[in-house]
């Protein structure tokens, strides 16, 4: 996956462009890890903030959407290609100012873009 496309969502996911995420369930490739709190698109790097409840000591992680790899609308879940530990080891999230952070964000999507490749959308 290129380095910028870890900021953009994946082909088969069109339809999610301009559709608000907040509060759909996060489910990572082996259970939840939240919900969505917010999404943004900053510098271009398009991003949900989700908020992991008790699972990480109620801390709040950020996502490139390129993780998404479907969204079920009915069920108000996104679905990521990835596990929970993964998204847990990702470079911490502490202040919302980070979310217009170069620097931040890019160190979370060269996290991200290294990770083994998943499944794509499912439809």
């Amino acid at each position: 996956m290129p380095i910028d496309s870890i900021w953009s969502y994946a082909p088969g996911l069109d339809q999610v462009q301009e559709q608000d995420l907040t509060d759909y369930t996060v489910v990572a490739s082996d259970g939840t890890i939240g919900h969505v709190d917010r999404q943004a698109d900053h510098h271009g790097m398009r991003h949900l903030v989700v908020d992991t409840g008790v699972w990480v000591f109620g801390r709040s992680l950020l996502v490139p959407v390129g993780v998404v790899t479907d969204v079920h609308t009915g069920e108000r879940q996104v679905t990521l290609g990835c596990t929970r530990a993964e998204v847990k080891e990702a470079p911490r999230f502490r202040t919302d100012s980070e979310t217009m952070d170069p620097a931040y964000l890019t160190a979370v999507g060269d996290y991200y873009h290294r990770l083994p490749p998943r499944e794509g959308p499912t439809g």
